[in-house]
């Protein structure tokens, strides 16, 4: 029990740290927030500082009994005496105020809790994967989706997500690649800010939004081989140019938290190192949010050869910048002991728990601690038919048509005699995708169940082989079927004689994220074998792909006449597919990512540099940059789509052939529908700076519209070219736009070769 008297005094100068309770943080100015954080501060002992840099996995059933022994007692203890500042994967209204109330109750100062969670794209209503929404090429939806997935969290007691994760990408055998936007910092540095609006839109304190975390900082996407946490070798102009955009463009948005990666940059394991948090995050970049370690890698330093136990790995991480340890125990075991070593400042304590802090008044945490706790609204607002409607419009808007030749698409929604076949076409489990971790098995609309939604037409079902062997799981790796040929035969009959045949064919959903890179990226399992016996009974078949990265299809693409690339589209993924099929919805996406026709080309990217030989000098001499058994061309490139619609461009014009520094050119071209369906294009702008101080891409993507056109419209679409289009991280090591000659090029991907050209600052 605690000393009343004691307890008393304490409330009293909390009381005055925190001030009266507000009906909305969002009154608080920034210089009432220092305020009162530097007076909360001030009541803190060292090891209750140190816990609030202390982030603990969910660690017992708070519907059972307290732990009394063991690895989970001594946790709850800390939980009890203010040596926790977070814990994540405790999710429900329920359960976080249980685990709240021991903070805010309990403890000396009665802090309260922020709580974490991996709300990637969704949390029970599930958006398509971060990489098909990417495929949209719409900020919009992309907003909206983030919302809904905060709304939803927020809903369930979270205020916390561990996206997005914003990370660029060449290699899509890393399993991860479906967590981002792909390989075009451009690009990706507009989604990145659209997710950062969408989790924590206009105010952090509202009950329907989350704090986001700009992960993972700096250059896991270069994983060596594709492999996930491998090490990372980069130069400075890929790490300015390409990796550090995304990240500054969630700074742009407003981001409050960073996490670290797991990767090594430049020798040193990015939880530990300065120059990325504490010189460009913390320093030239002035983020004032809060660092969160990667989980267990502050500890991983010692696995790296870089630190040589737990406690220099503390030492490490706390003095380059790491604020909040996840599920290392290094931090809240040593760092009190540290600083009284005087191996790390007090003043570097201090400045950590000043950024936690200020985090948990922005979020009203600090106003009232149970804000996110209300189990009505969790009843309400999780699963809305609002919800569903929205990520069913983002799942047809990430829809990508590869090819429809002879125009088989779209399907009669009358008349037909259809064979839907493959492994995946009534799964209701793998259009979820991975980083679904509160979603609820099996609950995605079924391919075959979308279909069945227009009646006009008959449909047969048969699977085929399974693609999977025993019960997929997230933190399991998936056995993939490469024997049991049940249902083979069966399949390969039901193809037979049909008008189409409709085959979904692709990746588990478990095949991609965290952990499940691969170093072949065809048909998994026995998919291409049926694929290939089917096509050989009934040559109209439109594959439909659900997978989490960028796949060969070589076969496919030279017999198959219509494919569409449909990814995990989340829990409308069936409805979404059977649309985009039966023409209710025209795709429009365009490729976030180069599709390799070999693994052996791996990286490949469009915004590639020339290299010094970049042309076949002669007919028969082989002494320039190719291979002697594959052509350098992708299978399909960056930003690639079709559409219903039969787009055409043409007419480029210039406003000027020159303009002076500072200045501004427009661009424009005419784009024409030709075709028979209303639709929309993504028109794309790319640039190339011919000669600069640091060789520059063959192409960069800097701008792109998406316009809508009926049958037989035309349009005439403008760009204007700025001087902050033009720059680059120069070999002046600053950002400059450098004069000199300039290449624009327009048209509907990154293969385009509509161009002109201008001469700027001269």
């Amino acid at each position: 029990m605690k000393n009343t008297s004691t307890y008393a005094l304490f409330a009293l100068s909390l009381t005055m740290a925190i001030g009266q309770a507000t009906a909305q943080n969002t009154s608080l100015s920034e210089g009432d927030i220092t305020r009162k954080v530097d007076s909360l501060l001030g009541l803190m002992t060292l090891a209750e500082k140190v816990g609030q840099m202390n982030q603990y996995n969910g660690f017992w059933d708070v519907t059972g009994p307290v732990p009394a022994e063991g690895d989970a007692a001594g946790k709850y203890e800390h939980l009890r005496t203010g040596k926790v500042g977070s814990m994540l994967n405790v999710q429900g209204t329920a359960e976080v105020r249980k685990v709240q109330k021991i903070a805010v109750e309990e403890s000396r100062l009665g802090i309260p809790l922020i709580i974490g969670f991996d709300v990637i794209h969704g949390y029970k209503t599930i958006s398509p994967i971060p990489l098909a929404e990417a495929a949209s090429w719409d900020m919009e939806a992309i907003r909206k989706s983030a919302g809904v997935a905060a709304a939803e969290a927020a809903a369930s007691g979270i205020n916390w997500t561990f996206a997005p994760m914003v990370d660029i990408s060449r290699d899509p055998r890393w399993g991860r690649i479906m967590e981002g936007a792909g390989e075009d910092p451009y690009l990706g540095s507009k989604i990145a800010f659209a997710r950062v609006k969408g989790f924590q839109g206009d105010d952090l304190a509202a009950t329907h939004t989350v704090a986001a975390c700009a992960k993972h900082f700096a250059a896991y996407g270069f994983s060596e081989a594709g492999r996930d946490y491998n090490t990372v070798d980069v130069g400075t102009s890929t790490l300015y140019n390409v990796i550090f955009p995304p990240f500054k463009a969630t700074l742009d948005a407003g981001i409050k938290t960073f996490m670290n990666a797991f990767n090594e940059l430049n020798g040193v394991p990015a939880t530990g190192n300065a120059f990325l948090q504490r010189d460009i995050l913390k320093g030239q970049w002035g983020f004032n949010g809060f660092v969160v370690s990667d989980w267990g890698s502050v500890n991983e330093m010692i696995a790296h050869g870089f630190a040589a136990d737990g406690k220099q790995a503390a030492m490490l991480a706390a003095n380059a910048g790491s604020d909040m340890d996840m599920e290392s125990y290094h931090y809240v075991n040593h760092l009190e002991s540290l600083v009284k070593e005087g191996k790390v400042e007090a003043s570097l304590i201090d400045d950590a728990v000043r950024r936690i802090l200020r985090v948990k008044y922005e979020l009203g945490l600090m106003d009232d601690p149970y804000r996110y706790c209300d189990p009505e609204r969790e009843k309400t607002v999780i699963g809305s038919t609002e919800h569903q409607e929205l990520v069913l419009d983002m799942a047809r808007k990430s829809i990508v048509l590869l090819k429809n030749e002879g125009d088989l698409l779209p399907l009669a929604k009358s008349g037909l005699d259809i064979a839907l076949i493959g492994p995946l076409a009534a799964d209701k489990d793998s259009p979820l995708g991975s980083w679904r971790l509160a979603a609820d098995a099996g609950t995605a609309v079924s391919v075959l169940e979308g279909l069945q939604g227009y009646e006009g037409n008959a449909i047969t079902h048969a699977a085929g082989p399974g693609l999977v062997l025993g019960e997929p799981s997230f933190i399991m790796e998936t056995k993939i079927n490469t024997t049991d040929r049940s249902g083979f035969e069966a399949a390969v009959a039901a193809a037979k004689n049909k008008d189409v045949v409709i085959m979904v064919l692709g990746e588990h959903g478990f095949q991609s994220g965290e952990g499940r890179s691969r170093t072949s990226l065809g048909l998994p399992g026995l998919q291409q074998e049926l694929l290939e016996a089917v096509y050989a009974v009934n040559k109209k078949v439109v594959l439909v792909l659900m997978n989490g990265r960028p796949l060969t299809i070589n076969w496919a693409d030279e017999h198959i006449p219509a494919i569409v690339e449909a990814w995990h589209l989340g829990s409308q993924s069936g409805n979404a597919i059977a649309q985009v099929l039966y023409g209710d919805y025209n795709p429009s996406g365009k490729l976030p990512m180069t599709f390799p026709k070999d693994v052996g080309q791996i990286p490949l990217y469009y915004n590639h540099k020339n290299t010094g030989r970049p042309t076949q000098p002669a007919p028969d001499l082989v002494f320039w940059t190719h291979y002697i058994d594959q052509s350098n061309d992708p299978l399909y490139e960056f930003g690639y789509g079709l559409s219903y619609a039969k787009f055409r461009y043409s007419d480029l014009e210039l406003s000027s052939a020159a303009v002076g520094a500072g200045g501004t050119v427009t661009v424009s071209c005419l784009l024409s529908n030709n075709g028979a369906y209303e639709g929309t294009e993504v028109v794309q702008l790319y640039i190339r700076d011919l000669v600069a101080s640091r060789t520059r891409p063959v192409k960069e993507l800097k701008g792109f519209q998406s316009i809508r056109l009926k049958p037989g419209e035309s349009r005439r679409v403008s760009f204007t070219i700025a001087p902050s289009d033009l720059e680059f991280y120069s070999a002046n090591n600053v950002w400059e736009a450098e004069p000199g000659e300039f290449e624009v090029f327009l048209g509907g991907s990154s293969s385009t070769e509509l161009k002109g050209a201008f001469v700027y600052g001269k």
